[in-house]
């Protein structure tokens, strides 16, 4: 990410951030509310366009990538608010989520050629895998609208990753969590990371979990970078210490 910049406005979302995801690597994202957190994750899944500055993944610039064609070139996310299909099953919702790596049109499902079936084998095979890792298959022909708000987390994750991203995006996964919850999410962030061979870029409020499982973190205030570094290194930072107190360091 180079010099971004987002305004609605007179307002100003992001003010000439840069910073950089490694890859393999777990960085968390964190600010107060209304820093930009969001407004940032819009812009690399290209929700929002940048008023300013560029946004590189693989060596090439985001930007002119369409918004329907981002799960393609790596890039996976959650939300905050889950956005499942509540009147199928959890395999259903992660079969969803593998159909954007399909390449059969229109005319080719239509009328069920080989290449069809050979597509929805491999999506089926995928949620399966995906539902073993995340430990949900006792609940895999369950109608997620059925299921507790911790497992349907878990489904939107799962969906996410059937995308088969290089890139994931978590848009605060411990929101409506509880404590035992919490610490199996950061156990399975970092499962996930090293089973698949993935880089994570988190934004979350939760601090014990953000500290926990990242490498690297960023903070954000008022739409501005303020400090990047070790979780030791951000913790100790005094304009982070003040966004958060609210008083000088």
């Amino acid at each position: 990410m180079q010099n971004v910049g987002v305004r609605f406005g007179g307002i100003v979302a992001l003010d000439d951030v840069s910073f950089d995801v490694p890859t393999g690597n777990i960085v968390g994202l964190i600010g107060p509310n209304g820093a930009g957190k969001t407004t940032l994750f819009n812009c690399l899944s290209r929700l929002y366009d940048c008023g300013s500055g560029d946004i590189l993944f693989d060596g090439s610039s985001l930007l002119s990538v369409p918004r329907h064609r981002i799960a393609s070139v790596g890039i996976g996310r959650t939300f905050q608010n889950l956005a499942l299909f509540g009147t199928m099953t959890v395999l259903d919702n992660i079969m969803v989520g593998g159909h954007s790596r399909t390449h059969s049109g229109f005319f080719v499902n239509s009328l069920r050629l080989p290449a069809v079936a050979r597509e929805e084998k491999q999506a089926y095979e995928k949620a399966q895998s995906l539902i073993q890792i995340l430990e949900m298959e006792a609940v895999a022909q369950t109608r997620v609208a059925d299921l507790p708000f911790g497992t349907q987390k878990r489904v939107e994750l799962a969906r996410a990753l059937a995308t088969e991203p290089k890139l994931l995006l978590l848009d605060e996964p411990a929101s409506g969590l509880n404590h035992e919850e919490v610490g199996a999410l950061g156990r399975r962030i970092r499962q996930i990371r090293d089973r698949l061979n993935l880089t994570v870029l988190l934004v979350e409020h939760h601090m014990t979990l953000v500290m926990s499982i990242s490498d690297r973190v960023v903070a954000l205030n008022f739409g501005k970078k303020i400090a990047e570094g070790t979780p030791a290194e951000v913790q100790r930072h005094p304009e982070v210490i003040e966004a958060y107190l609210g008083g000088a360091a």
